[in-house]
Formats: C-alpha cells, sequence, structure tokens
C-alpha cells in the first residue's frame, strides 16, 4: 500500500512514520508513506499556500491552486482511490473505516491547515472526508498520522502475530479485555487462574466475557449499534 500526505507542515510528519510498527511496515515494503511539502507548489517567489477568506473573518485559507498543482501531480504518477480530506467535519474514524481503507492499494491525505482548505478543492478533488474526534487541533498533519498508523498496523504481515489486529478494540464492536503478563502476583493483586490454565477454550471464553461486560460498562453505545 501506499499513503501520499499533502501537508503544509510536513516536519510534523517526519517522527511517526520513523518508528515502531509504521518503521516495520516500511521496512518490509508493505506500506509507503511519502509526505510532500505543499510549499514546492506555492505561488510566486514566496510560494504562497495562503490567503485571507472571501468575506472577511479571522484565519487564513489554504489557496486552491497551489492544492490542485499538488494533487494532479501525484495523480499524474497513479490513481488514487480515495483522496481523502483530513477535517473535523468529516465522518467519524471508526474501526470498521480503518478495515476497509486498509484493503485499498492508493491512498492520498491533504492535510488541512489554517482556516481549511477552499471548498473549490473538496467539490472537485476529495472523495472522503474524515475526522479524528469532535474537536478541533492546529492542523491536519496529526489527524493524519493517526489515521495512517490505523490502516498501516491492518497491513498482512505488519504485526508480529498475524492475530493480533482481529482482537484490537472496536473489532466486532466490543472493547478488548483485561490483559496481565509476568510476574503472576503482583503487589497482592493476581492474574485470573483462567489465564493460567493453558485451557485455551476456557481463555477465550474468559476473555469474551471481560470483553461484553467491560463494553456493557464503558461503552454501551457500541452494543446498541449492533
Amino acid at each position: 500500500m501506499r499513503i501520499d500526505i499533502i501537508s503544509a507542515l510536513p516536519e510534523l510528519l517526519e517522527s511517526p512514520f520513523r518508528h515502531s510498527i509504521l518503521k516495520r511496515a516500511h521496512d518490509k515494503g508493505l506500506l509507503d508513506v511519502q509526505v510532500h511539502d505543499l510549499r514546492a507548489f506555492g505561488l510566486g517567489r514566496h510560494k504562497q499556500i495562503d490567503d485571507y477568506q472571501f468575506g472577511g473573518g479571522a484565519g487564513m485559507v489554504m489557496m486552491a491552486e497551489p492544492l490542485a498543482a499538488a494533487i494532479e501531480s501525484l495523480q499524474a504518477a497513479r490513481s488514487y482511490d480515495e483522496i481523502i480530506f483530513m477535517t473535523p467535519d468529516g465522518v467519524l474514524l471508526d474501526q470498521p473505516l480503518a478495515n476497509r481503507l486498509s484493503l485499498k492499494k492508493n491512498l492520498l491525505l491533504i492535510a488541512g491547515h489554517y482556516k481549511g482548505i477552499d471548498e473549490r478543492i473538496r467539490d472537485e478533488f476529495v472523495t472522503l472526508e474524515v475526522s479524528i474526534g469532535d474537536y478541533v487541533l492546529s492542523g491536519g498533519e496529526l489527524p493524519a498520522a493517526v489515521l495512517t498508523d490505523a490502516i498501516g498496523r491492518l497491513l498482512p504481515g505488519v504485526l508480529n502475530d498475524e492475530t493480533s489486529a482481529l482482537f484490537d478494540s472496536f473489532q466486532d464492536n466490543l472493547l478488548a479485555p483485561p490483559v496481565y503478563t509476568r510476574p503472576a502476583e503482583f503487589r497482592g493483586r493476581r492474574a485470573p487462574d483462567v489465564l493460567l490454565s493453558g485451557h485455551a477454550q476456557a481463555i477465550e471464553d474468559w476473555r469474551l466475557e471481560q470483553s461484553l461486560q467491560r463494553t456493557r460498562e464503558r461503552r454501551p453505545d457500541l452494543l446498541e449499534e449492533e
């Protein structure tokens, strides 16, 4: 899979993709993430990428011309399954959406900044708008990194344990059960005996029961969606 990201501040995305699981995905040749500096397509001597919004009001707007030039430059090299704009008013990122996007081949992400991007870019190019939560950040770089991480870890071969992602929270609309590791007893608190029993079916039943209980207590809305 390849994910291209257009950003006004590409430096913000240097670290997330150079460590841990996403680095492993890159090293294995399973995920290629390329970040593109929007200012390379900026206008004039100062490489302008933003301007005042029509009608007045606080905040600058990312201009249509540099964004269109960046998008079309990338489209000349490959076809994208989705062109995604990271924005607070997009559809909320959840596990089913991450699962669906992980099946794609090429994705293009636009990290918004300032007051937003010219609406005409959304009308002409964007095929999907995604939000990571009902709050506003300084820019779309962190949301783009979150989406990339959520997708990348699902790619076959990325995780050491092929089944690990299948048991994450929100798969099957359930929160993950509690987990324990050595020592078996810590400060008077003992790991559940069933996990030490070696009985695979009993362990599976316990984990399902715990997932259901935790979901009822913490996110009952997930069960209501079924």
